[in-house]
């Protein structure tokens, strides 16, 4: 699932040698000491490597190969980078490292490193090295990177299978979970972005997580899988081992946000009112926009903007002129919204990361509604 970034030259020198590589390779006859196996990466510090990795390496020292087939590579400096990745139309690609520098790579940035051995016959070793090969070569390994639907693992587990004949690889473990629920710990001590994903994805990521798509999990599922009544991976062989660190952050974590949120209730103006109704508004509006534009359909369904709501922009401009009665009305609205929303959270994952916003929200509204029911009626 971790993704290794590449300046423009860099990419192009690497594409260029992969597929130099993957030429020459065609014609390679593995020898009987060959061996294939799974590469799980463990997690890092950047938003692109929180989640591992996973490759593939193909080992024979007779004939002095010994290379990590990686699925994870895209280039910043693609043009509107950031838009096409939003829209889900970004493109991956694998490269072919040579182990050492692969290993080399991760002992530097500190990431743990495990393989295990698939205990397939030489044929079918052979096999999947040329599908890697080809791959490679035919361009077969570009594809439109999806976050739960097309990745590193789910390539790696795609090609597998393909040289087994069949579909030997699935979910094993954690299938009662939701998506949600199992992304949710990779993003402790990365506070804000556990708080933004929890309120841009939508109802996919509710669903059971019956998907191969992140590298633990296909550890896991590699563990306990057999082909033909025997385990197909039953070792798992620590390569680097390094204790997760995580850099200290004096504004990413949770006691800013409650502060600020705290703030908020206790400075209570109206003008603070007026910024956060507007803010949460135009958040509803841009959750929605994203999920009619992007293909990622993780952000699709955003029942989040019953918080969100982009009704609040409405009744911020009637706040702002000071429309009392239409101010109610919209305040009650939102209100209501918002406790259709906490019966939506009360199974899920994301409820008390959210909840501080949800007190403010209905504090702020409760105000309002207040105000109008304060306001003595003319006979």
């Amino acid at each position: 699932m971790a993704h290794i970034p590449f300046l423009k030259k860099t990419t192009l020198l690497l594409f260029f040698l992969s597929f130099v590589n993957a030429v020459s390779a065609q014609n390679i006859q593995l020898s009987g000491e060959a061996t294939a196996s799974v590469i799980t990466c463990g997690t890092g510090n950047e938003s692109y490597s929180l989640f591992g990795h996973t490759a593939i390496r193909i080992k024979d020292s007779v004939n002095f190969v010994d290379a990590v087939y990686n699925y994870g590579a895209f280039d910043f400096s693609t043009p509107n980078f950031v838009p096409k990745f939003a829209k889900g139309d970004l493109q991956y690609f694998a490269v072919v490292n040579r182990y050492t520098d692969f290993i080399s790579q991760y002992a530097y940035d500190r990431r743990s490193v495990e393989e295990q051995e698939l205990q397939i016959p030489l044929e079918l070793k052979q096999q999947l090295f040329e599908n890697l090969n080809t791959s490679l070569a035919s361009g077969e390994s570009h594809y439109t990177y999806k976050f739960i639907d097309k990745n590193c693992t789910s390539m790696v587990v795609d090609l597998i299978n393909k040289t087994l004949g069949n579909i030997v690889i699935t979910k094993k473990t954690d299938t009662e979970l939701t998506y949600r629920t199992i992304l949710y710990p990779y993003f402790n001590h990365h506070f804000y972005e556990k708080l933004g994903t929890s309120i841009i994805f939508g109802t996919k990521v509710d669903e059971p997580g019956t998907k191969l798509f992140l590298p633990i999990e296909l550890q896991k599922s590699l563990a306990v899988t057999t082909y033909k009544n025997k385990a197909l991976a039953p070792e798992n062989k620590t390569i680097l081992n390094f204790e997760p660190s995580h850099p200290f952050s004096w504004w990413n974590n949770i006691y800013t946000y409650l502060i600020f949120t705290a703030l908020l209730v206790i400075l209570n103006k109206r003008m603070i009112h007026l910024s956060f109704f507007t803010i949460m508004g135009f958040l509803g509006l841009f959750f929605i926009f994203m999920g009619f534009y992007s293909n990622h359909l993780e952000l699709a369904n955003n029942y989040n903007v019953l918080l969100f709501n982009p009704a609040l922009l409405v009744l911020a401009v009637f706040y702002s002129l000071k429309n009392k009665v239409w101010s109610y009305r919209l305040a009650v609205f939102n209100l209501i919204s918002i406790g259709i929303y906490v019966v939506i959270l009360l199974n899920k994952v994301h409820l008390f990361i959210v909840l501080p916003l949800v007190v403010t929200s209905v504090y702020f509204l409760i105000q309002l509604i207040l105000k109008k029911r304060a306001v003595p009626k003319i006979k």
